[in-house]
């Protein structure tokens, strides 16, 4: 149970674009072993995906739950759901459109 895999489908409301957010996100993704991406929304939110063991997962959310210096997080949503292990490192990916 110590090390289990998770994964983590999460939206970030609040000041969160133009405030290095993404860059942010995945440097403290790949100091901690996690695996995903993040993206701006079309509505200024960042939404993001984390696979990894549960301890680091939690340390990304504990993140995206204060922000880089300059964010001011209103609300932050996450999905807990079924781990893959699709992804090989951890993107900053464009922005949706839907």
């Amino acid at each position: 149970m110590g090390n289990m895999k998770v994964r983590a489908h999460v939206y970030v409301s609040g000041r969160v674009q133009g405030v290095f957010f993404r860059v942010e996100t995945r440097n403290k993704a790949l100091k901690n072993n996690v695996t995903g991406w993040v993206r701006n929304t079309f509505d200024n939110r960042v939404e993001a995906l984390f696979e990894g063991e549960r301890k680091d997962v939690e340390k990304l959310l504990t993140f995206c739950r204060n922000g880089p210096p300059m964010a001011n997080i209103i609300k932050i949503n996450v999905n807990w759901e079924d781990y893959l292990g699709i992804f090989d490192g951890f993107q900053i990916r464009k922005t949706s459109i839907v």
